[in-house]
């Protein structure tokens, strides 16, 4: 299988229970709910995205030939020779985009090969091969969501047909609303603070990252 790629880079994972760990980005080009281009976003299944996965230029994207050479290609952005070998456990978050329509069993097996733990987030829609070590959903309100059951669920919040009441029985470790970055992002956080502190079930997810000014 030949692997589409955006990106490949290194930097904290900014979201949810995984937050401030240090990660390598794996970013799959390409989406099941939305094109990636703004003339089709109005007719989307996911609309809100705020994510650039479409083609492979991003930095270390491209066309990977097999698994054992895109396993590498993350494992080389992970620091080598840190002092007294403290190197932490390397770690790869698999994104898009939507991952897992192209994760594989022959990339989980090659990404562990390399001493890697291997976190996803998806949308739910697709169910992903076993093996993997952390499993974060997004699920979108106009999406069939298929993956019930994992580490995390991450809610993008407010969602219009996606209330966080349709979700909180499901087969979760975690439970996160995260506000919509958009026009409103200041009311939708306030309005996500005020839902966990109503219901201590979720908690707030921010999306640091952008906050601190890294990628």
């Amino acid at each position: 299988m030949t692997y589409s790629v955006k990106e490949i880079y290194y930097t904290l994972q900014g979201e949810g229970a995984q937050s401030g760990r240090a990660a390598v980005f794996l970013r799959f080009a390409g989406c099941n709910l939305w094109s990636g281009l703004e003339r089709d976003r109005h007719e989307a299944v996911c609309r809100f995205c705020d994510t650039d996965f479409v083609g492979i230029n991003g930095p270390g994207g491209g066309k990977f030939a097999n698994a054992p050479s895109l396993a590498q290609a993350v494992f080389a952005q992970w620091p080598q020779g840190a002092p007294n070998g403290h190197q932490g456990k390397p770690y790869v978050v698999c994104t898009g985009g939507e991952p897992l329509l192209q994760l594989n069993k022959a990339l989980v097996a090659a990404l562990h090969d390399k001493g890697l733990e291997i976190g996803i987030e998806t949308n739910g829609t697709l169910l992903p091969p076993p093996g993997i070590d952390w499993i974060c959903v997004s699920p979108k309100a106009d999406a069939e969501q298929k993956l019930m059951r994992g580490d995390e669920l991450k809610l993008i919040f407010p969602q219009g047909g996606a209330p966080p009441e349709r979700y909180a029985a499901q087969d979760f470790r975690n439970f996160f609303l995260q506000p919509m970055d958009n026009q409103d992002r200041t009311a939708n956080t306030e309005a996500a603070t005020r839902y966990c502190l109503e219901h201590p079930q979720w908690r707030l997810s921010l999306q640091t990252h952008k906050l601190i000014g890294i990628r």
